[in-house]
């Protein structure tokens, strides 16, 4: 039986693939959707109350809003390097016309900040951990990288065999050390030989206070919703390179990305100093500027 957390793949009504807000989570801040667009399609939107940032994963095309038009390059895959993305803020229509997958990331916000577009080449690429837990990440919208009111995004890139989010965090309070944070994970998969079907697996568990428990299968399309308590790892099996795009936001009024570990396995942070990253990494880096 699988939890009430996870949605899986193609659950929503055509042209999404995904739908989740506010509400149909069951929190307050964060929100995903994943639009499927036949060639030149386009779609008439509104971000209301929040801010929200749109990339292809699969495809490309172009966003107009408020007199400016801005190009959402075409991406093959998201195992082709990082992607261009486009931000908007609150309470703006805008007309999305494109080709393929394209998500658009959201969060509730307060503050009212530019619209504008990041280049993929733009895009900072970031190899964490080593050994059979390192894994990329494209950090086109996080905290500290990306100026916005609430939202923080990212894409991360899992070769096949590794494990990623690990060891396991949490960031489910506001504290010193630690910023609430809803997140949702939404996950690709990549095929093998033969258009075989990859696979991976996520686990999310929580505290004595705050019991949660989530473990599941995951494959292309499918989404798990993260409310609270530690969250990892996500294995991407061998042979099949696992791909997941993060959103989270929360109430606090600081926008930052504060994670604490689960104790029993801090430990094993100190052991990649003598281990190197994964060889296999970058699995594509980013197109140099003038290229």
């Amino acid at each position: 039986m699988h939890s009430k957390l996870y949605i899986p793949a193609r659950s929503a009504e055509p042209p999404y693939t995904v739908d989740i807000t506010p509400s149909s989570a069951g929190w307050s801040e964060s929100s995903l959707h994943v639009v499927e667009l036949t060639p030149g399609q386009a779609m008439s939107l509104d971000t209301g109350d929040n801010e929200v940032m749109l990339l292809p994963l699969a495809g490309g095309g172009t966003v107009e809003c408020a007199g400016e038009t801005f190009e959402l390059s075409p991406r093959a895959s998201v195992f082709d390097g990082p992607a261009d993305m486009v931000y908007l803020g609150i309470e703006q229509a805008y007309t999305l016309t494109g080709t393929g997958r394209i998500a658009i990331c959201g969060a509730r916000a307060n503050r009212g900040f530019p619209n504008r577009r990041v280049a993929a080449a733009d895009v900072s690429v970031e190899l964490r951990g080593a050994g059979n837990c390192s894994r990329q990440v494209h950090n086109f919208g996080t905290a500290g990288v990306f100026e916005a009111d609430s939202l923080i995004a990212c894409e991360v890139i899992t070769p096949g065999g590794n494990w990623s989010s690990y060891p396991a965090h949490k960031h489910d309070e506001n504290t010193p050390t630690q910023s609430e944070l809803e997140e949702i994970y939404y996950f690709e998969i990549a095929a093998g030989p033969d258009n075989s079907r990859g696979f991976g697996y996520h686990r999310v568990y929580g505290t004595p206070d705050r019991p949660i428990e989530v473990l599941e299968e995951v494959r292309t399309g499918d989404v798990v919703l993260v409310p609270h308590g530690y969250h990892g790892p996500s294995v991407a099996a061998p042979g099949y390179h696992m791909y997941y795009l993060n959103v989270m936001a929360g109430p606090g009024a600081e926008r930052a990305w504060m994670i604490v570990d689960d104790p029993e396995h801090a430990w094993l942070r100190g052991t990649w100093d003598d281990q190197r990253v994964d060889p296999r990494l970058p699995l594509h880096s980013p197109t140099p500027q003038g290229a």
